[in-house]
């Protein structure tokens, strides 16, 4: 499954299979990105509050990540080409279908479906880069897969509630089944792995002995990632409603998103020659730190658009670095056959984070304001980083 000899690192992007991949995850993501803040923004136009808005999203990523524990799973019993396949059209087709109703029942089934196929292409996506390049080029390699996936968020993440108020909410619903075209790309890829996982003899993930010692050391990577991704969910899916209007909204989720995108990608050779561990507790304490400057634009009568976009800017270093130097490390945690369980795990609290920033701040703001609600994710942040600093890492 592993490919043989080890290449310069311009190469990655050469390897076999690896530019389907990229092509599948950034059409794949274009869809997520474009409904992430539209899908509450449409809960919102239909009657929904700010804990219904938030729940849209939380939803999306309950079902996430149910279904990420099973990937492992399907991969072993139906191969990766299926797997993909339905995966990219799970994610995108019932986009078409918000285009018929507004009531927040129905959004959230739409969502729950959407979140199974969401859960299929992100394991998946990084699964496939451990299986297509060497350990010693991880970094570099999850860099370049995060900038195909960061990029569509770049760009579709910012202007999809822009969009939806200044064009239609139906053009938007129409471009979040982009996913479906990356149907042929989900073929090429799993031909390539099911060929690979063929010729080695052995399935993605053999399920022997020694499961509960892997999930073990994939705790810290995985409450990391999580302490992160909790206030970048909560950005994501309410700058539109607390940025007071759709410039401002625009301009912070442009930051926030550049940031991670360039973050994400800049961050690989970094985490290829030092190692990840040095970089987490100080990039916690960043993000902390730009979530306390998004919470004072946007208190006492805010916003103040400089400095929000300042604290997005901020919180989006952090949220882009992060993801990588995470996957970087549970890959390097476990034995190369439970590269798809570490892949699960990861993106279960990718996931978990992203739904809890959405379902937890909107109800602290439904109740106080989303200020305080920022406020809180950042002291999950601070902890983190304290938990980093005093574990021992794992020999």
């Amino acid at each position: 499954m592993r490919r043989p000899a080890p290449q310069p690192s311009s190469s990655v992007a050469r390897v076999p299979g690896f530019r389907p991949l990229l092509a599948m995850s950034a059409l794949g993501f274009s869809g997520y990105a474009l409904l992430l803040p539209a899908a509450p923004l449409w809960a919102v136009h239909g009657g929904a509050g700010e804990g219904g808005a938030g729940l849209v999203n939380a939803v999306l990523m309950l079902a996430t990540v149910l279904t990420q524990t099973t990937v492992p799973w399907l991969l072993r019993r139906v191969g990766w080409r299926l797997t993909m396949t339905a995966g990219v059209v799970l994610l995108g087709a019932p986009s078409l279908l918000f285009m018929a109703t507004d009531q927040l029942g129905w959004l959230l089934g739409l969502s729950a479906v959407r979140g199974m196929g969401f859960a299929v292409l992100t394991v998946c996506g990084s699964s496939a880069v451990a299986a297509l390049v060497d350990g010693p080029r991880h970094g570099r390699a999850i860099g370049l897969y995060g900038l195909s996936i960061a990029f569509p968020q770049l760009v579709l993440v910012p202007s999809a509630a822009w969009i939806a108020e200044t064009l239609d909410f139906r053009v938007v619903f129409a471009l979040g089944a982009l996913p479906v075209l990356a149907v042929p790309f989900a073929v090429l890829l799993g031909r390539c792995l099911d060929g690979d996982a063929a010729r080695a003899g052995r399935p993605v993930d053999d399920g022997g002995p020694g499961r509960g010692r892997v999930l073990l050391a994939l705790v810290m990577p995985s409450l990391v990632l999580l302490a992160v991704t909790t206030p970048g969910g909560a950005l994501l899916t309410f700058a539109p409603q607390f940025a007071g209007g759709a410039g401002a909204a625009v301009a912070g989720l442009l930051g926030f998103t550049a940031a991670t995108a360039l973050s994400r990608w800049g961050v690989g050779g970094l985490a290829d020659r030092f190692g990840p561990r040095v970089f987490l507790a100080p990039l916690l304490a960043f993000c902390a730190a730009g979530l306390g400057v998004c919470a004072g634009a946007i208190a006492d009568g805010g916003p103040r658009p400089v400095l929000l976009v300042l604290g997005m800017t901020m919180v989006g270093v952090s949220y882009g670095s992060l993801q990588n130097l995470t996957l970087v490390a549970a890959f390097a945690a476990v034995p190369a056959r439970r590269h798809s369980t570490a892949s699960a795990v990861w993106n279960i609290g990718f996931d978990a984070g992203t739904g809890l920033g959405s379902l937890v701040v909107g109800f602290i703001a439904a109740g106080t304001s989303f200020s305080v609600g920022l406020l809180t994710t950042a002291v999950v942040c601070v902890v983190a980083a304290v938990a980093v600093v005093l574990t021992r890492p794992s020999r």
